[in-house]
């Protein structure tokens, strides 16, 4: 009698351990997908100074990088008077490459998959994103111009420039200061196009 009451108390055991256990328990919940934030620079210093030096800006850190980084890739862009460089190509080690596509920034919701091109020794990947007035001599982003690159590392970015000039006049002139970039942009950390 005792030797049924000892086997009969090891198989509810067994049950109470079997039927505990779920196939739920070794399943990984992912990580909720998190929508990636547009964010703005104001004021960025694009050689105010005329020392002949481009501001290069690392877009997944959104700072400013040293120019002692040049030949690394902390930064995926820069900025000299109306020339912006990427970090590929003759501009840098990394696998910068961009484009400037027609369009609302605020409806470019997938990066293309092709068109791109490098920076070369004569011509910058980045071209067209301003116009130049010889009247006023004010330099205006052209509207629709969004620029979409592939970062030093490999992500996708779009990014639009909304002024040249210091704090961002709504009607800069000649005497506003100018070389001082504003611009928003949108940085995809997880290596899609998507910028939903």
């Amino acid at each position: 009698m005792k030797i049924q009451f000892q086997t009969a108390g090891i198989l509810m055991l067994s049950l109470v351990s079997l039927f505990s256990c779920s196939k739920n328990d070794d399943k990984v919940t992912p990580a909720p997908s998190v929508s990636p934030e547009s964010k703005v620079v104001a004021n960025l210093d694009a050689d105010a100074g005329n020392k002949g030096s481009f501001t290069l800006y690392s877009l997944a850190d959104n700072k400013v990088v040293p120019n002692s980084d040049s030949a690394t890739t902390k930064w995926d862009i820069g900025f000299k008077a109306t020339t912006i460089i990427i970090n590929g190509g003759s501009s840098g080690p990394g696998k910068g490459e961009a484009q400037v596509v027609s369009g609302l920034y605020s409806t470019l919701l997938v990066a293309p998959e092709s068109g791109y091109t490098t920076d070369a020794a004569a011509k910058k990947a980045i071209t067209g994103w301003y116009s130049y007035n010889m009247t006023t001599h004010v330099i205006s982003p052209v509207t629709g111009a969004v620029i979409v690159l592939k970062t030093a590392n490999g992500n996708y970015a779009k990014l639009e420039v909304t002024s040249y000039y210091k704090d961002a006049p709504a009607t800069p002139d000649a005497n506003s200061l100018s070389r001082y970039y504003r611009f928003q942009y949108v940085y995809q950390a997880d290596g899609s196009r998507n910028f939903k």
